[in-house]
């Protein structure tokens, strides 16, 4: 049975704490992650290098399904220094952990560049299931990997559900882009947009999304099913897709972005800010 990408980080974590004598504690235990439909992928062995100096040791033991893929723990940031940045390799999965780690002393993650398509996270509620239906053919048409986290069909759910499911799996790594669609797309990218180390965009044309990618670094996508016509929500997903994040002018604005959300971050367990 495919593992999701949570209970692989928490059995990781786990193998790594008992060959050390210890046992993880409540506030290292990772909180649960919505299964997509698509098997979740399992952990490997090293990162790429952060930088000249020496690179980080990646304590990824657990034998676990084996398909390649790097798993980056909470550990894996241990020598990169506050504000630095590690390369990972473009399909890793990133821990909930190593991505709270990330936040907390602002170390920027970097994937390196990857052959083939790339992991879409897809969600949806009943006002954009059959828009979704028509997504995931193009995304497979345009040689990406959809990872459909639901609706099934058009009974009435709720939107946040599937919203975070798609963020969640983007934030972790587990895919590298997300679409949401709901009615409107608005709801879909607040909720989504919740999940820290995520940045939803509604857009409602090609220009939209690509000045989502590139000025904002967004990297989950929002449609509106009932706002837009067929033909303009497929020319926005190819736009979205095929643009690059912008120059260094652009990160240094997300960056600060990002330093909002990591100073209103709260923690978990006891609910003070971190």
């Amino acid at each position: 049975m495919a593992l999701d990408v949570r209970e692989i980080a928490r059995r990781a974590a786990a193998r790594v704490l008992a060959e050390q004598g210890t046992r993880p504690t409540a506030a290292q235990a990772e909180r649960h992650v919505p299964a997509a439909s698509s098997p979740a992928p399992a952990p490997v062995r090293n990162a790429l290098p952060s930088g000249p100096t020496r690179p980080p040791k990646l304590e990824v033991r657990a034998p676990i399904e084996d398909d390649g893929r790097s798993l980056v723990l909470g550990t894996c940031l241990a020598e990169t220094p506050d504000g630095g940045v590690l390369r990972v390799p473009a399909d890793a999965i990133i821990s909930p952990l190593a991505v709270e780690e990330a936040h907390r002393r602002r170390i920027r993650i970097e994937r390196g560049e990857r052959d083939g398509g790339r992991r879409i996270a897809v969600g949806c509620d009943h006002g954009g299931f059959a828009l979704k239906q028509e997504l995931l053919g193009w995304l497979r048409a345009l040689g990406h990997i959809p990872v459909d986290f639901g609706t099934r069909d058009e009974n009435p759910v709720d939107y946040p559900d599937f919203a975070r499911a798609v963020a969640e799996a983007v934030a972790s790594g587990q895919c590298e882009l997300g679409i949401v669609i709901d009615g409107a797309g608005i709801g879909s990218a607040i909720a989504a947009n919740k999940v820290p180390g995520v940045r939803a965009a509604t857009c409602c044309d090609v220009a939209m999304a690509k000045n989502a990618r590139e000025h904002n670094y967004a990297n989950v996508l929002s449609l509106g099913a009932k706002m837009i016509q067929r033909s303009v929500a497929e020319e926005i997903v190819r736009a979205f897709l095929s643009t690059a994040q912008g120059e260094a002018r652009h990160g240094k604005r997300v960056a600060k972005i990002t330093e909002i959300e990591r100073r209103y971050l709260r923690n978990p367990q006891t609910g003070v800010q971190t």
